[in-house]
């Protein structure tokens, strides 16, 4: 019994230690790196450790020839983490050190706990792709009971003379193949205690970087400025907890909440040498108070104690910081301080994307002005022609036509949304047809709409170029009059819009003239793409001398074009112009 009691205090020692390492942040057995060089290196020391002390807090039995000791606990545990290579290194470091002990069963106790080790690897090897099923206490103590087994075996295997060698496993077997395994089985325990802690801890902060990037998105949309500022800064406040929170660009503050914003402002320059630093060297700055404090320019006065500044960047600029701040009373957590950083990251993700989105927008806000400026004068120019002409013969129809002519461009400057309804884009069309049937007296037009899709929205301006194409560049070649159609259906569940002539000519010469050879059909696909996604969103049909016919699918519900889309608040017709 007294020999129970004595490993028993071995253990007691060992789950100590093990403990106090596990809350230490050089224990990190399950990190990333567990199982590469570095993460090996560090469980190797750590293992290591603990059967040499197995080896000194071991009680001598028979005058020094043989020691009741723990130091298979090490060596098992090490092979469960790390396999093979690591316990068996992990045994054969201890065992060494058991040999320069010297005893009777020194070498024998040597070559059990390497073997020990190694046995503990193989079941790593098995189980490496079942960690649930590998890190259980269970499994370390199962195998902590068979490799002690095994141990009191090669004693009686190697240990001379062997009337001695039974004397020694007689005294030791019960201790050690009882209690070793159950040791394993609680060191297990504390380390899935402490990796459910640090799961518990990733988990709470994933969620909140989450919140953050949810609340936040809608406004990195509005732009980085002092009017979403303090909103960005009161988010990241509430969902870290923090005791403060400021959002700098790279010259002034614009937004703080929280401490230290009753001695910093909006509109103040930046005094911070975190700040500056972070700005200028694009990196993360923390000054975690005790070791090195927020010296604040406004002196005793600032609550602010410590800070993680941690810098926004769009393109590899910085072009500003969010700063978490805690008081002298606070500790700053690292779950704080991680979570900061990650908050830092999905903000310049935010930023990016809604820079890459405004610069998309007045790229194509630059092609429809250029195609407005070319446009506009050679259809007006056309339209008058045509109304002078009417007016010798017809004077009410070129009242009529001018008051048309009016209404389409009066319509052209009110259409500033990015999308519109149906209907909206059929009475944009019409004016458009009464000026160009007074044209082209050979033109006909056929209307064939469901009444009920007139409400459905569509990019502004998607059906005038398409028709603009028929006609310009269809019927006006025939010699014979020629029909347009405008037709709108529901078909599977989408919305068909097609826009077909009876000229048949969109194949000349066996070339087909694709629909990006037009500015006009080439606009009207992108800003189909924009509110449906990339791909083909214009489709053509060409029967020669027959029929050619554009066709667009939406979905019943299509979504809306973003708000900050540009728009065509003045465009005139020609958009199918190669």
């Amino acid at each position: 019994m007294i020999h129970l009691v004595q490993l028993f205090q071995t253990l007691s020692a060992f789950l100590v230690l093990f403990y106090l390492y596990c809350e230490s942040p050089a224990f990190r057995p399950l990190a990333p790196d567990w199982t590469q060089p570095r993460g090996r290196i560090r469980l190797y020391l750590f293992f290591s450790g603990i059967t040499i002390l197995g080896n000194y807090l071991g009680t001598s039995i028979l005058q020094g020839g043989a020691l009741l000791n723990a130091r298979a606990v090490g060596s098992t545990l090490a092979g469960l983490l790390g396999g093979p290579l690591l316990g068996g290194l992990v045994g054969a470091t201890a065992g060494l050190h058991r040999m320069s002990m010297g005893g009777t069963a020194a070498f024998a106790g040597a070559v059990a706990t390497t073997l020990e080790g190694c046995l503990a690897g193989l079941v790593h090897l098995a189980l490496r792709d079942r960690p649930q099923v590998l890190l259980t206490k269970r499994v370390a103590f199962q195998c902590t009971f068979a490799g002690e087994v095994l141990h009191m075996g090669i004693v009686l295997l190697l240990a001379r003379p062997f009337p001695t060698a039974l004397v020694i496993v007689r005294i030791i077997a019960l201790p050690m193949v009882l209690l070793n395994p159950l040791g394993a089985a609680l060191l297990m325990a504390v380390l899935m205690h402490r990796q459910r802690d640090l799961d518990r801890i990733a988990a709470q902060s994933s969620a909140a970087g989450l919140r953050v990037a949810r609340r936040a998105l809608k406004l990195m949309a509005r732009g980085f400025g002092p009017a979403t500022a303090a909103e960005l800064a009161l988010i990241v406040q509430q969902e870290t907890g923090v005791g403060g929170v400021a959002v700098t660009d790279s010259e002034r503050i614009l937004g703080i909440v929280g401490i230290g914003s009753d001695q910093h402002r909006p509109g103040d320059t930046i005094a911070s040498p975190f700040t500056r630093q972070a700005i200028q060297g694009a990196t993360v700055v923390f000054a975690d108070g005790p070791h090195q404090g927020h010296a604040c320019a406004a002196g005793a006065a600032c609550a602010i104690h410590s800070v993680l500044v941690v810098p926004l960047q769009v393109d590899g600029t910085v072009i500003g910081t969010v700063q978490l701040f805690e008081p002298r009373s606070r500790r700053f957590l690292n779950m704080s301080r991680s979570l900061g950083e990650g908050i830092g990251d999905l903000l310049s993700s935010q930023l990016l994307i809604a820079r890459y989105q405004e610069q998309k927008n007045l790229l194509v806000l630059g092609e429809l002005r250029l195609l407005q400026a070319q446009v506009n004068p050679h259809f007006l120019f056309n339209a008058l022609n045509t109304i002078m002409a009417v007016i010798r013969k017809d004077p009410d129809r070129g009242r009529e036509l001018v008051l048309h002519l009016s209404n389409y461009f009066r319509q052209n400057l009110k259409r500033s949304e990015a999308s519109s309804t149906l209907e909206e884009e059929l009475e944009h069309v019409r004016a458009y047809l009464e000026i160009e049937q007074a044209r082209f007296q050979g033109l006909s037009v056929e209307l064939d709409v469901d009444p009920c899709l007139l409400q459905v929205r569509v990019p502004t301006f998607t059906l005038q170029p398409l028709l603009e194409n028929a006609i310009k560049h269809g019927i006006a070649e025939l010699l014979t009059p020629g029909t347009a159609r405008i037709r709108v259906q529901q078909e599977d569940g989408m919305v068909r819009i097609d826009v077909e002539d009876t000229a048949g000519t969109y194949l000349e010469r066996g070339r087909s003239r694709r629909a990006k050879d037009g500015l006009g059909l080439q606009i009207v696909e992108r800003r189909l793409q924009s509110v449906l996604g990339p791909g083909p969103r214009l489709e053509v049909l060409c029967v020669p001398n027959e029929l050619t016919r554009f066709t667009i699918r939406l979905p019943l519900h299509a979504p809306e074009a973003p708000a900050e889309a540009p728009e065509l608040p003045e465009a005139g017709p020609g958009h199918g112009m190669p």
